[in-house]
């Protein structure tokens, strides 16, 4: 378990551009079931698979396009210490007013190379960000050198789209992690409309990954 303290946050850089469609989402971003977490039904299911997949005892979680920090407002309720990063300052601000007095810090950043320092945790926790990145099994490498001794990764991921589907398959995400794992487990979540607020005929899962030690970043 990491004990370090986290560093203050530093002065958020101006917006990428490339960042603009979610700086200008943060405003409607939580009005998502998913996201806001609003229906109790919504938010106790989330707390009870983020239960199961991040460690039993209060530890240090990274969680990486944090957006307005409602799983790691979920996870600091749970006991451990939370470190968001995103790349939206308009997040990073509905992120940290959400979590105002709780063991948690957010920093503008980008999720592939999160600025971090030296700092190491007991999970890297990513919903639906690795897809989305330029290389993700660079991403991948590099965040499971960020954990502690014993640490895991634990990324929710999906296939979404008819015409043209976005995403990466449960088969494709498995194989990027497996030359960093000891061991693998693969949630399937499509067929639990609770975690969605409606019913999903997308391939939408989990895959908790305990990374075997150590991989260079």
């Amino acid at each position: 378990m990491s004990t370090d303290t986290p560093a203050a946050p530093a002065t958020p850089p101006l917006p990428d551009p490339s960042a603009a469609y979610w700086q200008a989402a943060a405003a409607t971003y939580d009005d998502e079931p998913d996201h806001g977490l609003g229906d109790p039904a919504v938010r106790a299911a989330w707390a009870a698979r983020l239960r199961t997949w991040l460690p039993a005892a209060p530890g240090d979680v990274l969680d990486l396009g944090c957006g307005t920090g409602s799983l790691a407002l979920l996870a600091t309720e749970q006991g451990h210490r939370v470190t968001g990063v995103d790349r939206s300052p308009a997040m990073v601000d509905r992120a940290r007013t959400k979590l105002a007095g709780r063991p948690a810090t957010f920093v503008v950043g980008d999720a592939a190379q999160p600025p971090v320092g030296e700092r190491r945790f007991d999970a890297v926790l990513v919903r639906h960000v690795l897809w989305a990145l330029p290389d993700p099994s660079a991403a991948l490498h590099h965040w499971a050198a960020l954990l502690a001794p014993g640490g895991r990764l634990v990324l929710v991921e999906g296939r979404w789209g008819e015409s043209a589907p976005m995403g990466l398959t449960a088969a494709e995400l498995t194989a990027l992690t497996a030359p960093l794992a000891s061991r693998t487990e693969l949630i399937p979540l499509s067929d639990d409309p609770t975690l969605w607020g409606r019913e999903v005929s997308d391939e939408r899962y989990a895959v908790v990954v305990r990374v075997a030690p150590r991989h260079p970043a």
